[in-house]
């Protein structure tokens, strides 16, 4: 089976690598020509996934045409906000036959299976990975991979579980199948939008948790935040059609679990900077990875309002980003709120 991974980052390589020892072709495309040359002199991925090897048996390919050329699954594992101008590059061409893309309402049988990873809510249109891949790409077979899954930990094989959703359940089941291993668990769900929406969503949880971690905070405050913060992301979920379900499962408190306690975890790590006084820029300049949190906090708190959605965790991570809100301030108005019956 030949599968490209499109976004060099920690996830993407980790996908890669994990693909690769399973026995599978695989390409690896960045997006930036300087640094995939690097990767094919070091076989490292220092700055993302520093050290795991890169083995030469994987393709590194800074060539979007030739990475996704003749491919069974292509994997689309680059930053949310970035998604679409990623699709835009790919051939208008499909990498199998060469046949032009169906246009929408007809889904190509001969193509490749398209499998997002990535996690999160476009800004300007709101919409989720997969709507904005088919708004690109047409109904082309299509799957989204999330769940608790930190990368480093990954691709040192500990036990994982994550889950694969698409609404033809038999490509979810070949997909499944394709990314299971003895260290990697895989399950199946036809609930694309609460898998998307509970892996995008608990990015600003984590956020409020790293937050409260760098106040100094305690266990009491961060069950509160999983706990009630949970309870939003259901609500929003279930408002824009998912399956309430969906959100006990492992995109949902699965991965919101992970993202909130790993001291690894990018999210909770950007919420601490803040929290100890550090304003957002001054944090965002000390890393070069991606906080998807920080715009799906945009997105979910236009999207709540669209719904009518009660969301006051969301909201004052909200402000903390994006009005200048004390972290202290942020948090007097959340414990200060009207009482109410749980």
């Amino acid at each position: 089976m030949r599968i490209a991974v499109l976004g060099d980052g920690g996830w993407g390589t980790t996908l890669a690598v994990l693909l690769n020892k399973k026995g599978y072709n695989v390409t690896l495309w960045g997006a930036f020509p300087e640094y995939v040359r690097i990767l094919k002199a070091k076989r490292e991925n220092k700055k993302f996934l520093p050290g795991i090897k890169l083995p030469y048996t994987i393709i590194l390919e800074h060539d979007i045409g030739t990475a996704v050329r003749n491919k069974d699954i292509v994997v689309l594992a680059v930053p949310s906000q970035h998604m679409r101008e990623v699709l835009k590059k790919i051939p208008k061409f499909t990498p199998l036959g060469c046949k032009p893309r169906q246009p929408i309402g007809q889904t190509r049988r001969d193509g490749p299976v398209y499998v997002s990873a990535a996690k999160g809510i476009e800004n300007k249109t709101l919409l989720r990975m997969s709507e904005v891949i088919r708004q690109e790409l047409g109904d082309v077979k299509l799957a989204v991979l999330s769940g608790p899954t930190i990368s480093y930990e990954v691709a040192r094989g500990i036990p994982t579980t994550a889950v694969v959703a698409a609404k033809n359940s038999g490509i979810a089941k070949q997909i499944q199948g394709v990314f299971s291993t003895e260290q990697f668990r895989v399950y199946a769900s036809t609930d694309v939008a609460g898998v998307e929406l509970g892996g995008s969503l608990k990015n600003i949880i984590a956020i409020a948790a790293g937050i409260a971690d760098g106040l100094g905070f305690g266990t009491n405050s961060k069950a509160a935040l999983l706990t009630r913060g949970l309870v939003e992301i259901t609500r929003l979920g279930v408002a824009m059609g998912a399956k309430k379900e969906t959100f006990a499962g492992l995109s949902g408190l699965g991965d919101l679990v992970t993202t909130c306690i790993n001291p690894h975890g990018r999210n909770r790590w950007f919420g601490e900077q803040v929290g100890k006084g550090k304003s957002p820029k001054a944090v965002l300049k000390e890393t070069e990875m991606v906080i998807e949190g920080i715009p799906t906090t945009k997105s979910a708190y236009s999207l709540a309002k669209r719904y009518r959605v009660e969301v006051p965790i969301t909201e004052q991570v909200y402000s903390v980003l994006y009005k200048n809100k004390s972290p202290k301030a942020a948090v007097r108005e959340l414990m200060l709120r009207p009482r109410k019956k749980e």
